[in-house]
């Protein structure tokens, strides 16, 4: 029985190139040798377009008038053979070739549909959808959920998303999650010395009038997973996972003093200071919250730019950009801009719709550039 091989190359002698690669296709679809099929796809367009057989080089370098159709060869071909493994459940086989048309929406599709397990494909998967930021929310839901709060964390910490709404909704599933462990751990401490658990879904609410929850320095949660998350939920807007973090803030007041870490200006009374900045975010005593992170700013050494930059980053959040320009003014006016944290005063001023302490502190800082733009953006 002839092989593969030696019927390839009857075909091409007795019927030529283009019916010889029609059955190289063939076999690699029977094969399911989907990446084969592939660059078998690219040969018979090569060979439609009389192009060499072996491609050497890149396709860019193509002439104009056959590039664009062997471009569209290459999406199209991309397409039919990313199908084909997503119809074979294979999102690591379907991916490069998506990626490499940059169409991620069906794998983003395929990957809102899977589940965490133990088998190494999984593990293919979830750097797909997070590393590789096919869908990086699902890619988060999917770490959370099959190896826990604390690898989340840890994640988190060492990529955190550039994209605002990744951002949030990680950090809205990690302060859920939290407070759902904690809610639960104290209502267990709760049974075990009253009876009962209160019909409660905040921890707030069970902490109330049961100070006696933390008479053996004792927490219920990792304070580690407490401190980070509090940390990370400075990035979230008002919603009920913002309120769920106030809770953990409030609960990290009370335990014991040996458990709660010091923290740097102007979180250095860690959970009191991030109680506040959230809950003025929340807008809760918004003018108390403002009148808070100043002090801190005030009370900063010259050198410790970071809670000014607090300070005008919670002004922003809170629509307050005039207050912003002056907060910049008053305490970055000499900071080097690219080593902030919070938008420039260029930025401050076009959001603020004033121009002129632009002018003024260019003056300050000797910057002749920023102040004739600000001479010429104020003038309009």
């Amino acid at each position: 029985m002839p092989s593969i091989f030696d019927e390839l190359e009857s075909t091409l002698q007795a019927n030529g190139p283009a019916p010889m690669v029609d059955r190289l296709c063939q076999e690699l679809r029977e094969r399911k040798d989907y990446h084969g099929l592939f660059y078998g796809m690219l040969l018979k367009k090569r060979m439609e377009l009389g192009l060499s057989a072996v491609q050497v080089g890149k396709a860019e370098d193509l002439p104009k008038e056959v590039l664009d159709p062997y471009e569209e060869t290459i999406r199209h071909a991309a397409r039919t053979i990313g199908k084909m493994y997503l119809d074979d459940g294979d999102i690591a086989g379907a991916w490069p070739f998506y990626r490499m048309i940059n169409e991620p929406k069906p794998i983003a599709d395929a990957l809102d549909k899977v589940e965490p397990d133990d088998s190494e494909g999984f593990q293919r998967v979830l750097e797909i959808a997070w590393h590789e930021g096919a869908q990086p929310k699902k890619g988060f839901d999917l770490l959370l959920k099959r190896f826990g709060i604390c690898n989340a964390i840890t994640t988190l910490g060492q990529a955190f998303p550039q994209d605002p709404e990744v951002r949030r909704h990680c950090v809205q599933r990690l302060s859920r999650a939290l407070h759902e462990e904690l809610r639960e751990r104290v209502g267990a401490d709760i049974q075990r010395r009253e009876g009962s658990v209160p019909d409660a879904k905040r921890v707030k609410d069970l902490l109330a009038g049961r100070d006696w929850l933390f008479e053996d320095e004792f927490a219920h949660i990792d304070v580690s997973h407490l401190g980070a998350i509090v940390q990370f939920a400075i990035h979230l807007p008002p919603c009920e996972e913002l309120q769920l973090a106030i809770d953990l803030c409030e609960y990290g007041m009370k335990l014991p003093p040996k458990m709660q870490y010091g923290g740097e200006p102007p979180f250095d009374d860690q959970y009191r200071d991030y109680r506040t900045y959230l809950q003025t975010l929340a807008g809760t005593s918004v003018e108390e919250g403002i009148a808070h992170f100043q002090a801190k700013a005030e009370q900063a050494n010259a050198e410790d730019t970071m809670p000014a930059e607090v300070l005008i980053n919670l002004l922003v959040r809170l629509n307050r950009h005039r207050d912003a320009v002056q907060a910049y003014g008053r305490y970055l006016a000499q900071a080097d801009a690219r080593q902030l944290s919070c938008p420039s005063l260029q930025e401050l001023c076009e959001k603020a719709g004033d121009y002129q302490p632009l002018v003024e502190v260019s003056i300050r800082r000797g910057d002749l550039v920023n102040y004739a733009a600000g001479l010429l953006q104020a003038g309009k």
